[in-house]
């Protein structure tokens, strides 16, 4: 599809499927979701946290620094959006995404939805999609 981003959403689209984030020529990452509307909307809200904004989150990581996840309060993805450096990053990173370009397919069968972004992220080397256990 011709790219569109999350303010020019066309007004009919499919409900679930998967989505692509890009810049320029540059595709970054892949997800699905069973609302697809909502998702790309919940990646770049100012108010999102950093369980719905987490493309955002994983930018904001990278560009700060604070990479190592850890499991205890102090340093925890919700005290991160507290802290004096990485909060401001991960708004300024959620505006990015809202600017970034966005294509989207419709699949609503979960099995396939799973299928696709990780056939997706593998084919276009998507550097912030990962598919560890945590």
């Amino acid at each position: 599809m011709k790219p569109v981003s999350v303010v020019t959403l066309p007004r009919q689209m499919p409900m679930a499927g998967i989505y692509l984030f890009s810049e320029k020529d540059c595709h970054l990452y892949v997800g699905r979701t069973n609302n697809l509307r909502r998702r790309l909307q919940n990646h770049c809200h100012p108010s999102s946290g950093h369980n719905s904004a987490t493309f955002a989150f994983r930018l904001a990581r990278e560009l700060t620094g604070i990479v190592q996840p850890t499991y205890v309060s102090k340093g925890s993805r919700v005290s991160l959006q507290q802290h004096p450096v990485f909060g401001p990053e991960f708004l300024t990173q959620k505006k990015r995404v809202r600017e970034m370009q966005v294509r989207f397919v419709e699949e609503s069968d979960p099995m396939k939805q799973a299928l696709m972004e990780m056939y997706v992220s593998v084919s276009l080397s998507t550097p912030h999609n990962d598919f560890d256990n945590h």
